[in-house]
């Protein structure tokens, strides 16, 4: 649910010999599993009987996982109950019953994720804020240098492994730059279909990870990871195609009537399923003002400051700019409500605000302030549990609450600092 990659590894032959005889399973749990590792259903009937889960193995998704010592694949796995029907709160399923709702309309999402990540010096002790690691130099970055070539050659060595491990795993990804903040790095993935590039999206961050630790620095996808440092962000560009390839969001005179009601749902529900993009209580340090992290939902041409940003292009590439989620977001909750704003929008003819230019900061914050308010918006929010499923939403909303729950008992350093010897 957190976008923590799980699963098992299988000696080859048993896992031809597990998927032919159908007893490749898992149990049903690790889709309640919180981020610091609890069961967050603990004291329910489900939580003690912890019946499995039978996987079907995505034959698409099968590549090379390279760094390892055995020739060895990966392989996405989707989950079904004992009846045969899909595992209702599987992030996957979730993803793909929305999609199936365009589908029905005879229409094809197209989806391009741009991820931003930082470099750090290994940092083993938590109470201890994160630096940025020593670069080829033998110094470390102290100023932001955003598009800055010679910056990003500090890290080349750790850049051309990923491109290399990132192409023997089949990973579709486009351009690198250095982005504002100090060993900020941002990649762009090549558009395709919502599951396929949220797979890629989980098998990057993994092969990330995997590099920084050979070469001695951590790799993080925190949303805030620095305090005053830029977030890092998960921009979702996104299109709609119909079945002969034309792209609907525009037309000889610009945008289509289907893109204004597309942009008029995010405007209206993306406020209430903030959770599935900002999913953690560190997502909303990074949505601050002038911290290029938009905090309401205007919309204007190439402006990055509005939270729906409409790049210049022509009518076949179409496309809005979705710049909310964060980079620790779960790639396939964070596409799936968009989209699920989206076809509300479409279904409902929202008709979307006037589009802003200049500063989109000067506007009032849409977006909720806080992880507690976002899940009591959620929680309220009737038309969108209805599309994902109550199943999924009940599940959801009890593992951030009592991720909140342990958040709260923390104390922090800066409670010590200014409490600790003056109230």
């Amino acid at each position: 649910m957190n976008g923590v990659l799980r699963g098992k590894v299988w000696p080859a032959q048993k896992f031809l010999q597990s998927v032919a005889n159908g007893t490749l399973r898992m149990p049903g749990s690790i889709f309640d599993v919180t981020v610091t590792g609890d069961y967050a259903d603990d004291g329910m009937d489900r939580a003690y009987a912890d019946p499995d889960v039978t996987l079907h193995p995505d034959p698409a998704s099968m590549c090379v996982a390279p760094g390892f010592k055995t020739p060895t694949a990966f392989v996405f796995a989707d989950a079904y109950t004992k009846a045969g029907d899909p595992y209702a709160i599987a992030p996957r399923h979730v993803l793909r019953r929305v999609l199936d709702l365009y589908a029905e309309m005879g229409w094809s999402m197209v989806v391009a994720p741009e991820l931003e990540f930082y470099l750090t010096a290994v940092n083993t002790d938590p109470d201890l804020p994160l630096v940025p690691p020593t670069g080829r130099s033998g110094r470390a970055e102290t100023a932001p240098q955003p598009y800055g070539l010679e910056a990003i050659t500090e890290y080349e060595d750790i850049i051309e492994e990923i491109y290399e491990r990132a192409e023997s795993a089949s990973l579709h990804l486009d351009t690198m730059i250095h982005e504002a903040g100090t060993a900020q790095l941002e990649i762009n993935f090549n558009h395709g279909e919502p599951i396929y590039l949220s797979d890629q999206v989980l098998l990057f961050k993994r092969i990330v990870r995997q590099v920084a630790l050979q070469n001695d620095v951590y790799a993080t996808f925190m949303a805030k990871p620095m305090e005053n440092q830029p977030g890092s962000a998960m921009h979702l560009h996104i299109s709609a195609h119909d079945d002969k390839g034309t792209n609907l969001f525009g037309g000889e005179d610009g945008p289509t009537q289907a893109f204004r009601h597309f942009v008029g749902g995010l405007q209206i529900y993306l406020p209430h399923v903030t959770p599935l993009f900002a999913p953690n209580v560190n997502s909303f340090r990074r949505m601050q003002p002038d911290h290029a992290a938009p905090i309401n939902l205007q919309w204007g041409y190439d402006n990055r400051s509005c939270g729906l940003r409409v790049p210049i292009s022509g009518a076949g590439s179409m496309r809005v700019e979705n710049r909310l989620p964060g980079a620790d977001s779960n790639p396939y909750l964070a596409i799936a409500s968009s989209l699920v704003a989206g076809y509300l929008g479409l279904t409902n003819r929202i008709e979307p605000l006037p589009m802003v230019d200049g500063n989109a900061y000067r506007y009032e914050r849409t977006l909720p302030n806080n992880l507690d308010v976002a899940l009591d918006r959620m929680a309220a929010c009737t038309a969108v549990r209805d599309i994902l499923g109550g199943e999924f939403v009940d599940s959801f909303l009890r593992i951030k609450v009592k991720e909140l729950s342990a958040f709260q008992r923390v104390i922090s350093s800066w409670e010590r600092d200014h409490l600790l010897l003056k109230v």
